[in-house]
């Protein structure tokens, strides 16, 4: 009887087996490439817009009622009125840098960035009144750190959201007629772009959240807040918004405005880590009324831990007196929170008003 060969056979279920085990391989990376796509449409979803209103991520959409809001003024502590030292900062230097980094707090939720030669403005606010009239309204109690004339040319200004202390008619319109021949790119949240327009400005483009555009190497991201909207009772008729700036080797963060939620985790999700956060800590009290959307500066530094930033910059702060805590209470709790909390030295600080640093 002669010899079988059974190699080709063993071979063959060999083969069989090889094939059985790289189809399961296939479906399992693709069931977790699909399951990874929908988890990302789900946490990266776009904002909620129903009946002509948009909503927030994590709380309902109930504003407060006017019967709240008379309980708050009746029982307002009406804090004094503070001004605070105003920094010498080099006007001639920031109008003339292209290759430093450097942050310029002008006051509020208004900063000067510098990026890889491109200049940023954030919520420009360069005016006495935080109001839609000008003879009266919450007005400043610190002028601002830079004038518009000192101002070098803007690229760009975001705006995170329509409110009077975040979005000021005058300051757009001076800085739009300033570059008449050179408008910045405005960049606003959507819904608010006709606004712009009607004050000057030329070049507008609305994003949703996370949305993205591009100028010349910056990547500028629209990101979920936790706020609100109103001007001239349009309550969250326009959209709320962060901003990521984003270059090769840099990541920076302006939140504008917003109560604690868990989009901070997801912004952290998305981008790994910042290298500079711009947080508010100022507008909070009291808690029963601003909680959902003013953070405290606990919360603050919980934003900031959330968000992985390697370092932090606390804004909205000492600049026009809007609610109840003693208008140079922030800065005072941040030094001592981030102290009990472990932070390190300068990994979250306030700076003063017009002050400038390289970043």
């Amino acid at each position: 009887m002669g010899h079988i060969n059974y190699a080709p056979l063993l071979f063959a279920k060999q083969m069989l087996r090889r094939n059985f085990l790289k189809k399961i391989l296939i479906s399992t990376i693709s069931i977790i490439a699909m399951s990874n796509k929908l988890f990302a449409k789900e946490m990266f979803s776009k904002p909620i817009f129903k009946d002509g209103i948009f909503y927030n991520n994590y709380i309902d959409h109930k504003m407060a009622s006017f019967k709240d809001f008379w309980k708050w003024r009746k029982e307002s502590t009406k804090p004094d009125r503070l001004s605070f030292p105003l920094a010498k900062n080099n006007p001639t230097f920031l109008q003339k840098n292209r290759t430093q980094k450097t942050l310029t707090w002008i006051g509020h939720a208004s900063v000067l960035l510098q990026i890889d030669g491109i200049n940023i403005l954030t919520d420009p606010h360069l005016t006495k009144r935080a109001s839609p009239v000008s003879f009266a309204g919450p007005s400043r109690t610190t002028p601002p750190g830079l004038s518009i004339e000192d101002l070098p040319n803007i690229d760009i200004i975001v705006i995170s959201h329509n409110h009077y202390d975040h979005l000021d008619y005058q300051t757009i319109r001076k800085i739009t007629k300033k570059q008449r021949n050179n408008q910045p790119l405005v960049l606003v949240p959507l819904k608010l772009k006709k606004l712009l327009e009607s004050f000057g400005a030329t070049n507008v483009m609305e994003l949703e959240w996370w949305d993205k555009t591009i100028f010349k190497n910056l990547n500028i991201h629209s990101v979920p807040v936790q706020h609100w909207s109103n001007r001239s009772f349009n309550t969250n008729k326009t959209l709320w918004c962060g901003w990521v700036f984003e270059t090769q080797n840099f990541k920076c963060i302006f939140i504008g405005d917003t109560g604690y939620s868990k989009d901070f985790l997801t912004i952290q999700e998305k981008f790994s880590h910042m290298d500079l956060a711009l947080i508010p800590i100022g507008a909070y009290a009291p808690r029963w009324f601003m909680k959902d959307h003013h953070c405290n500066v606990e919360e603050a530094i919980q934003i900031h831990k959330d968000l992985k930033s390697k370092n932090s910059f606390a804004m909205h702060w000492g600049t026009f007196q809007l609610t109840d805590e003693p208008m140079d209470e922030p800065p005072r709790l941040l030094e001592k929170l981030s102290v009990e909390k472990d932070l390190s030295k300068d990994e979250f600080i306030a700076m003063i008003h017009g002050e400038s640093k390289i970043i």
